[in-house]
């Protein structure tokens, strides 16, 4: 394998994905990238990284192909070498399994390993499209439900989202026992009913693989994986294919999780309750991390404490809040993330009694459920 490679370009495509290079394993290839340069059209550089649960295609269309071929290399130097380099281009040339990178005044031979023994990782090339979503909304709808995920807990379901589509609406479920958020979207091509369950480590790289937000991405689900193409299946500069395995287990049943009937409800500017609970936090500990929100008539005081720190109170002027008074306790931490992933605009929150959760939410395509918690 022979080619030549335009730097900045290839820095870019090392740096995703690198991301999903294995930092700990016993297989040594899996800490490499695997590059396979083909001159048919459109010719490029694909490069190729997996950790045996997530996968990643990415071709590079600013490559001169001279030779086709494949090399695995580790990741890191590959990665350190590029953006070591201050030159326009750079040569990347396989003797064997060992790999040559060439400046303009560098030479640097490093030993990579035999490409065959690189574990298999799909393309689109060979998939039934599930369904078609525009870019945007794909970000939308992962960004306001991947923060509530669980981070590796006992009940494996709940570490990642749940994607559930009902013809055209696809509605996205994250929760970690203690919160639950729920996001809906649009999708085209979409036919009866199909939910599966996608890791996070997937979907963090699904947001940064968006680069056209007004470009439609294709999604197929295939037994225990779902794959996702970003742009024209494995053209190289044109497409990512993301795949993944699915989270096993099911899902809790969230619909359940969501209040039915609340008897209380208010408005709020976003930027105005996100200022006054982020200024309630400030006097808050891990002993203490709770704030308590008083709801009355025509205002909303937000209280804490912490022992050998001090006290806090904020409040906010109340126009339509409906419903007898209540006082409340919240996780700010909990409320400040939903905050900060629903881009400002008018928010309801809606509450039954002080044991009770509370819901927020954004119109009909936003639902953040948050359990209280106990103040002394």
């Amino acid at each position: 394998m022979k080619v030549i490679c335009d730097r900045a370009a290839l820095v870019d495509a090392v740096n995703t994905v690198g991301g999903i290079v294995a930092s700990r394993t016993p297989t040594p290839v899996l800490k490499c990238l695997k590059l396979t340069a083909s001159k048919a059209e459109p010719a490029g550089l694909i490069l190729t990284a997996t950790d045996l649960e997530v996968g990643l295609r990415l071709g590079v269309a600013e490559v001169d192909v001279v030779e086709e071929g494949e090399a695995a290399i580790p990741a890191e130097k590959l990665s350190q070498i590029a953006r070591a380099c201050n030159d326009a281009t750079l040569t990347i040339e396989t003797e064997e399994h060992a790999v040559h990178i060439r400046g303009a005044g560098s030479h640097f031979k490093v030993f990579g390993y035999d490409p065959k023994e690189f574990p298999p990782v799909r393309d689109f090339t060979d998939t039934t499209v599930d369904c078609e979503i525009n870019g945007r909304v794909l970000q939308r709808l992962i960004t306001r439900t991947l923060f509530a995920a669980a981070v590796e807990h006992s009940r494996y379901a709940i570490n990642g989202v749940l994607f559930a589509r009902s013809g055209n609406q696809l509605r996205l479920v994250a929760t970690d026992g203690r919160r639950l958020a729920m996001a809906t979207g649009e999708t085209s091509g979409g036919d009866g009913d199909r939910s599966c369950i996608i890791p996070s480590k997937a979907l963090k790289l699904a947001v940064k693989l968006v680069d056209d937000p007004d470009a439609s991405i294709r999604m197929a689900i295939e037994d225990n994986q779902v794959l996702f193409a970003f742009g024209n299946g494995d053209e190289p500069g044109l497409t990512a294919v993301l795949s993944s395995k699915l989270v096993e287990g099911a899902f809790p049943p969230f619909e359940d999780v969501v209040p039915k009937e609340h008897d209380k409800k208010v408005s709020f500017e976003a930027s105005t309750l996100g200022n006054a609970v982020r200024q309630a936090a400030l006097l808050t500990n891990e002993e203490s991390k709770g704030v308590r929100m008083s709801f009355e008539r025509e205002k909303l005081t937000l209280t804490s404490r912490a022992p050998e720190m001090g006290e806090a109170t904020v409040e906010i002027k109340l126009d339509d809040y409906q419903g007898d008074p209540v006082e409340i306790g919240f996780n700010p931490g909990f409320i400040i993330d939903a905050l900060n992933v629903i881009d400002g605009g008018p928010i309801t929150f809606e509450l039954k009694e002080a044991n009770k959760p509370g819901v927020l939410r954004t119109g009909n395509d936003f639902t953040y459920v948050l359990m209280p918690v106990n103040l002394q």
